[in-house]
């Protein structure tokens, strides 16, 4: 089952037909309001605006944790992350499509990045952190979209909630960074914990703040090109749900997730941590 999760400009679409609101509890506190099963012109799809309907979670504020669980008991088994991004690289301008395939972690421990810990040890590889079978059709399926899309790029995730210096926009950018946002750590950690094929989707809204010929990052910029990247958000998850190639259909890293990194017995755990942990090792 398709699952998504809208980030900044993307927390709803209009060709979403709500079928039902969900239950928001999770063994990790509550989800982002707003999570509920949707029709995607036919196709059921399980959503969650990260920053909630009313957007009023930080980056830092946005639980994580509960958004996975709750997707993954509910069946999700393949998912897109929309996200808002700045731009490092000179060629991926505002209104293009990128999708990241690696990512600098620059968040300050604040986050809840792991279903392990209090108890349960678990090191999950992330050296290839997002599903190459969406990732491979989505370059088919790209030739159809009428704005540029650009692969195997880097993100780095910033703590946020302000946006970069411009020392440190450059730093990134002679570290190899190709975009910015807020969102993407842990989001794609916890998607690779609980065994979910996951493709972030980002949409450049600007040029961050190392180029110094157009206006720097402002909300009111992003909030302006945001209107029509969510035009183009809504093509693309359109695109991938209703596509029927076998190795999207199929697509499943379960085989990546906590099953293969966990090194605490399930006998040591409690009686709460095997119950939720069957719901992510399924």
């Amino acid at each position: 089952m398709w699952a998504i999760i809208g980030g900044t400009g993307f927390e709803k679409f209009e060709g979403f037909k709500t079928i039902e609101e969900l239950d928001r509890n999770t063994p990790f506190g509550q989800t982002s309001h707003g999570f509920k099963r949707v029709s995607l012109e036919g196709e059921d799809v399980l959503f969650i605006p990260r920053h909630g309907t009313a957007h009023d979670k930080l980056p830092t504020e946005v639980n994580f944790r509960a958004n996975i669980f709750a997707l993954k008991k509910l069946g999700a088994t393949k998912l897109l992350g929309f996200s808002a991004v700045g731009s490092l690289a000179q060629e991926c301008e505002p209104g293009s499509l990128v999708i990241p395939e690696q990512f600098i972690d620059r968040t300050k421990g604040i986050r809840k990045v792991s279903f392990c810990g209090d108890g349960i040890v678990g090191h999950t590889s992330l050296a290839e952190p997002v599903s190459a079978s969406l990732v491979s059709a989505l370059k088919e399926l790209c030739g159809e979209f009428s704005f540029k899309t650009h692969f195997g790029k880097t993100l780095v995730v910033m703590e946020g909630p302000n946006f970069s210096t411009k020392a440190e926009s450059n730093l990134y950018r002679s570290w190899g960074g190709d975009i910015i946002g807020m969102t993407s750590y842990p989001e794609f950690a916890l998607a690779r914990e609980a065994g979910l094929a996951y493709m972030n989707c980002c949409f450049v809204t600007d040029y961050d703040c190392w180029k110094d010929d157009v206006p720097h990052v402002t909300v009111e910029e992003v909030m302006r090109v945001m209107k029509e990247n969510n035009k183009r958000a809504f093509f693309v998850a359109k695109a991938m749900v209703h596509c029927k190639k076998e190795s999207v259909v199929k697509a499943c890293e379960k085989a990546a997730g906590l099953g293969s990194a966990l090194m605490t017995p399930m006998d040591s755990m409690t009686s709460e941590q095997q119950e939720w942990l069957k719901v992510l090792l399924k």
